[in-house]
């Protein structure tokens, strides 16, 4: 078969899955020279059978609000591959969830986690449910709901959820909790958990400064660095406030934070009391990002609807680090990046960057990175996380930091060797797809048709 006929394939298996079919592609193109150099990979169809989820589960979540009314959700878990370990992968809680949304972020997940070298697996959950204005009781009511439902589902050596968009310390701790109740044990069945009870130090910040490291480690090969960079960072979640922060420590300048509701500019850049700030606003408070354009007197600019380009990506800067969601980055935006004298673009969102601007970046010498390689740092830690609950131990900041930067060196330099055996050196896209691809392969080849 061509890369044509594979995705027609996909396609029609997969029919109104745009964001899926989107992973799906990207990919496909990435790998088809591992499959003329292994046609034994081609024969067991390795590659279709990876972009079929092992396992789609979608279930009914009922719960009552704080007025007594019945509330009706979907609840879903894409259990996609777990060739290499138990299956790995965040749970979403948001009103964009769909089986399209979750199956793109679990096939995504598989290739990295397989880049991390930890034995994890890919997949991928969440709900349609969306947390934002209710009440921690009506969050906490929701969370035992759903989770009711998934515990048939997983365990600390068949599948381990995270946090993700709308799943924070408080909904793990809730999902726990209720784990915990009905299963009757105390495991490691979930990752991001406090440190008081089963966490890891670093997870938090994990996503966001694993992206950082990342980052300076591409622009070392160029014998450069973050320090004295202007960053643009979109999202003012966990990724988007630990990836400001690490800039910050290592001397550049993030000049921008969003959220739903718009943008705010700061021209002179955030400090540590700036971030602080930012980190009780989102993280305590749940307000709104105008709040700091309020405090600080900088730029906010509301949300546009259904705007053609992204007028924070207009803003001149070095480097840009999109942290927020899925095609957040069009080809206008990258040629306006681009236009303004960026550098490098290092993914902490999963996919947020078109096919086209991912091209139009590249094919300017821009410095790119994919989500699976550059915010890696998140999952890593979350296996790191499982280790130590496996061993009952926990670890110190230190170690775990020093860990978290061995890995993302370790993804870095095996992007480059992949993406340099296969003739595209430099490419950290083609390197990260075939370097992650491979290993889930081989395993799948030993294992037979299963």
């Amino acid at each position: 078969m061509t890369p044509q006929e594979i995705l027609s394939l996909v396609k029609q298996r997969n029919p109104n899955e745009p964001e899926f079919l989107q992973a799906a592609e990207e990919v496909i193109v990435s790998v088809w020279p591992v499959l003329e150099r292994n046609p034994e990979f081609v024969r067991l169809r390795l590659l279709e059978r990876m972009l079929e989820p092992e396992r789609l589960i979608s279930f009914r979540v009922n719960w009552l609000d704080d007025q007594g009314n019945v509330q009706i959700n979907r609840g879903y878990r894409v259990q996609m591959n777990s060739a290499i370990g138990p299956y790995k992968g965040g749970l979403r809680f948001h009103p964009t969830v769909t089986p399209s949304v979750l199956k793109f972020l679990a096939f995504e997940q598989v290739l990295k986690n397989a880049l991390t070298g930890i034995p994890m697996g890919g997949g991928k959950g969440g709900s349609d449910f969306d947390p934002k204005g209710k009440s921690d009781d009506e969050v906490m009511k929701f969370c035992q709901a759903f989770m009711g439902e998934l515990a048939r589902h997983i365990g600390h050596r068949l599948d381990v959820p995270a946090g993700d968009i709308g799943v924070g310390g408080r909904e793990i701790g809730y999902l726990f909790g209720a784990y915990k109740k009905i299963k009757n044990e105390f495991t490691g069945v979930l990752t991001g958990k406090g440190i008081g009870w089963g966490g890891s130090l670093i997870r938090t910040e994990a996503t966001g400064y694993g992206l950082i490291y990342f980052a300076e480690y591409m622009l070392q090969e160029k014998k450069d660095s973050i320090k004295g960079k202007t960053c643009l960072v979109s999202g003012s979640g966990n990724v988007a406030q630990h990836a400001i922060e690490k800039v910050i420590q290592l001397g550049g300048k993030a000049v921008t934070a969003s959220d739903s509701t718009g943008f705010i500019h700061d021209e002179a850049g955030f400090t540590q009391e700036k971030l602080d700030f930012l980190k009780d606003l989102k993280n305590k408070r749940r307000g709104r990002i105008k709040e700091y354009a309020d405090k600080y007197k900088c730029e906010f600019h509301a949300l546009a609807i259904n705007h053609e380009e992204n007028p924070l990506w207009n803003i001149p800067a070095d480097c840009a680090f999109p942290c927020a969601t899925q095609n957040e980055i069009n080809e206008k935006d990258a040629r306006n990046l681009l236009k303004n004298g960026l550098k490098l673009l290092g993914e902490g969102a999963n996919m947020p960057t078109t096919i086209e601007a991912i091209n139009v970046l590249i094919d300017n010498g821009v410095l790119y990175s994919p989500g699976k390689a550059s915010n890696a740092g998140g999952v890593a830690t979350s296996g790191l996380e499982m280790t130590q609950n496996y061993m009952g131990s926990n670890w110190t900041s230190d170690e775990v930091d020093s860990r978290l930067h061995g890995i993302m060196k370790n993804i870095h330099d095996t992007c480059l060797a992949a993406a340099k055996e296969y003739g595209k050196p430099g490419n950290y896209l083609i390197g990260a797809n075939i370097a992650g691809f491979l290993k889930v392969a081989k395993a799948m080849q030993a294992q037979g048709v299963v």
